[in-house]
């Protein structure tokens, strides 16, 4: 059983760069056809995919996020990471990562981390 979990500071100032880890266990994160995302959700407000990271070390992004978010991993640790540059109150959410499947057709998530609320305010 996969389990993940999010850790970072919970409040950012504006203009500066949002920094979130997930740290998974029961799965490794280079597993063939692996998929691992970041997903948020602003309160009372849907689920915005961010981007992922695959087992190789690919990544995809949410192009309404206009190249902010940033997503790499440490192999050695199993863990992946958010960076999301130029914060602004809008970016305040809960924020979750996910392992993911991909399909030509879809993209959908199987385990996800608990959350981890992140407030932009100065």
């Amino acid at each position: 059983q996969v389990q993940l979990q999010e850790s970072g500071p919970g409040l950012v100032k504006p203009s500066q760069t949002l920094s979130l880890t997930c740290t998974v266990s029961g799965g490794s994160i280079t597993a063939n056809y692996g998929y691992w995302s970041w997903i948020r959700q602003p309160l009372g407000k849907g689920l915005e995919w961010i981007g992922y990271i695959s087992s190789s070390g690919s990544t995809a992004y949410n192009p309404a996020l206009k190249g902010r978010p940033s997503i790499s991993r440490d192999t050695s640790k199993n863990q992946f990471t958010l960076q999301l540059t130029s914060v602004t109150p809008e970016d305040t959410a809960v924020y979750f990562c996910a392992r993911t499947i991909v399909t030509m057709t879809s993209i959908y998530f199987t385990s996800w981390g608990q959350g981890a609320q992140v407030t932009v305010s100065s």
